[in-house]
């Protein structure tokens, strides 16, 4: 094995930290966005016990079972993508950031899905809107939205990679 083959396979494994990381990340601010920023922010000057007290009291709990199961499915297929990395002794990085992007990208709908039900709780408990009132949640769709950006220039590098290797194979074999 030459010095370069026991190099690449590490790279991708620091990739595959890094991404699980960040997703990671991303999974517990959406979840602390959902069930303790966001109602902090909406309701200034409440603490969080007694926002959720009132929100009990109007028949609108703050549920977060759907926040945690979001947030764990996230944590779940970021590990399958770390542990598939190591155990196939993948050398290749850009199909491993490319499937961190990916989660990246679809955590913001799933975010934006199992936010809406603690947001209308909010809502119908304190008369207010059912939005963001943290700007967290922004910044999370803002990631999402990065990531896509990313993806899509990684995809379009590789295809112009792919071309460029078969236009000089085309060179070689004429």
């Amino acid at each position: 094995m030459s010095k370069t083959d026991t190099r690449q396979p590490r790279r991708a494994v620091l990739s595959a930290a890094v991404g699980f990381t960040v997703v990671a990340a991303y999974a517990v601010a959406g979840a602390l966005q959902i069930l303790v920023w966001n109602p902090l922010a909406a309701v200034p000057g409440a603490t969080l016990g007694q926002i959720r007290t009132n929100m009990t009291l109007a028949n609108e709990p703050l549920n977060a079972n759907g926040v945690v199961i979001w947030a764990v499915i996230g944590l779940m297929l970021a590990a399958v993508v770390l542990v598939v990395t190591i155990v196939r002794h993948v050398s290749a990085v850009g199909p491993v950031v490319a499937a961190y992007l990916v989660l990246l990208v679809f955590a913001a709908p799933g975010h934006f899905f199992v936010a809406f039900g603690p947001g209308m709780s909010i809502a119908d408990t304190f008369m207010i809107s059912g939005g963001d009132h943290a700007p967290w949640g922004v910044v999370l769709y803002l990631i999402s939205a990065a990531a896509l950006l990313t993806l899509i220039v990684l995809i379009i590098g590789a295809a112009r990679t792919a071309a460029a290797r078969d236009t000089n194979r085309g060179r070689i074999d004429g």
